[in-house]
């Protein structure tokens, strides 16, 4: 046989895209060995990998034989990327030449091969498995590395191999038993098969402590805020001279949201391993992002040639801490206007568009000036005039507006700094944020939408499920018109009363609840 066809998939996106490797030799022509299917460099090199590891398997190199050799990789008009491949095209090689036989159907390949036959990890493995379970595969090979976060996947059988030799002696049916056995679970021409991954549990186990509310002295002002952020998924700026604990409380806010369940769990691993930066084989808590305030707009949101994912994507479903706030440039911080308002990030480029997820509660922390002692009575502020007015206008009306809480951390007395934690611990102030949420998501069972938070609903949705008293309504209105709050605010007030109610198990929005809203609007005029 000269031909051969079997399956592989790579990352388009967030998602994966099953790709048909199809191989054909022609004898007696002289040596060429040619790639089509809108190759990149990458796979282009994959011929000259391909050859060692094949020779260097027990076979004969495809590049010793006076042969033609094409590889067509289909669909045909999509850009392939990457050493995805490289597994698939060996096998494929290998059967087309009649040195393996075996049935390929419901099968695919992944993998990177080293000269010596190795198979080295990919990216995004996790969508793959997601995307050829969907096509109706049943069996997927891949390094053996990327075979837990495989495993997440339920209803199709996983296969970790550390080389191109493993994947053959398990694939290959013997000589003497190849006449009309097409099946594809006979054991191959050494007798070793690769014994399955198991199903993946995931471990609800942080590796790492981040810190606990107690351990922070004083500041209750802002743990309230945080609290309130937590519980109904909105935005919160801290805001107050340097040393104050502004990183302190954000890093420790993460541990107040609820664990991420099953579904979630598969999709930001799914998200992270297609940007290569999956550090473990499982996210299981709601991630935590803080790039330096030196970072580029294509970073932070992301893009490029081919967009890849930014940062507000990799914190979805978790949190986007951005220090020093007014340092980033200002098309960055403009850049944040659509994700903080829908929820998702929309990229578009000559080459190709995309639209990623970036539903992310972000906590931004600012000094009120350049040097951090505007209105400090211990120490002097050294700033100009300029460079208070520059620095006031990095912040426009509509992210101001965007930003449902801001909340004041200053200086604590030194005694408080020497004595014990207070205020409660993160256990107890998250169990009351799970309830908080337990409550929204009660209530939204009615929409004909799927939402989690307060933060999520639009005007339609508070008009229908947050029904405001009169007097309750009235005092909404006069605290809107005297603070002269645009629309986007006045409907951002709502939903964080909204979630205070929530937080003490109330069935409606009481004055208090407003009251203490408004509190958290900012102290400038946006």
């Amino acid at each position: 046989m000269s031909f051969a066809k079997v399956y592989s998939a790579q990352v388009h996106l967030l998602v994966g895209t099953i790709v048909t490797i199809e191989v054909d030799i022609t004898k007696g022509t002289l040596h060429a060995f040619n790639v089509v299917g809108l190759p990149d460099k990458a796979v282009d090199e994959s011929k000259d990998r391909v050859s060692g590891a094949i020779k260097n398997s027990g076979f004969k190199s495809p590049k010793a034989k006076n042969q033609k050799i094409i590889v067509s990789l289909s669909p045909a008009d999509l850009k392939k990327e990457g050493p995805f491949f490289d597994l698939a095209i060996a096998i494929a090689y290998l059967k087309a030449s009649g040195d393996i036989k075996f049935n390929s159907e419901k099968k695919i390949f992944l993998g990177e091969l080293g000269l010596d036959g190795t198979l080295r990890s990919i990216r995004g493995s996790l969508p793959l498995v997601q995307e050829a379970k969907k096509q109706g595969f049943k069996e997927i090979y891949l390094p053996k590395e990327n075979a837990v976060e495989a495993a997440l996947v339920e209803g199709i059988t996983i296969f970790g191999a550390g080389s191109l030799k493993e994947v053959i002696e398990h694939i290959d049916v013997p000589t003497s038993k190849r006449v009309g056995i097409p099946a594809s679970d006979k054991v191959g021409a050494s007798g070793r098969k690769i014994i399955a991954q198991p199903k993946t549990k995931i471990n609800y186990t942080r590796e790492t402590k981040i810190g606990d509310f107690s351990d922070i002295r004083g500041q209750e002002g802002a743990k309230r805020g945080l609290e309130i952020a937590a519980a109904g998924g909105h935005n919160i700026a801290m805001y107050g001279p340097p040393g104050t604990g502004k990183t302190m409380l954000a890093r420790v806010f993460s541990g107040l949201l609820p664990d991420l369940n099953t579904d979630e769990v598969l999709e930001i691993t799914g998200i992270h391993s297609v940007a290569g930066n999956l550090t473990r084989e499982l996210i299981c808590f709601p991630p935590f992002r803080a790039p330096h305030h030196t970072s580029s707009y294509v970073s932070l949101i992301g893009g490029g040639t081919f967009p890849k994912p930014g940062e507000v994507t990799l914190a979805h479903r978790g949190v986007l801490f951005l220090d020093e706030f007014p340092e980033f440039e200002k098309r960055v911080i403009e850049s944040l206007r659509q994700p903080l308002e829908d929820n998702i990030v929309s990229i578009s480029r000559a080459r190709g568009s995309a639209i990623f997820p970036s539903n992310f509660i972000l906590v931004a922390a600012m000094n009120p000036c350049p040097c951090g002692n505007a209105g400090s009575k211990a120490k002097a502020c050294i700033c100009k005039p300029s460079d208070l007015d520059r620095y006031k206008r990095k912040l426009s009306g509509p992210i101001m507006d965007r930003i449902d809480l801001w909340v004041s951390v200053g200086n604590v007395d030194y005694k408080k700094l020497g004595g014990e934690g207070t205020g409660d611990r993160s256990e107890r102030i998250k169990a009351r944020v799970i309830t908080a949420r337990e409550n929204q998501k009660n209530r939204f069972k009615k929409l004909g939408r799927e939402i989690s938070t307060n933060s999520e609903m639009n005007a339609k949705d508070l008009s229908t499920m947050v029904k405001l008293k009169t007097v309750v309504r009235d005092v909404l209105d006069d605290s809107a018109e005297r603070l002269a709050l645009s629309a986007r605010a006045y409907h951002r007030v709502i939903k964080i009363a909204r979630t205070i109610a929530d937080l003490e198990n109330s069935p409606d929005v009481e004055a208090n609840h407003i009251l203490e809203a408004i509190q958290y609007r900012p102290k400038v005029n946006s």
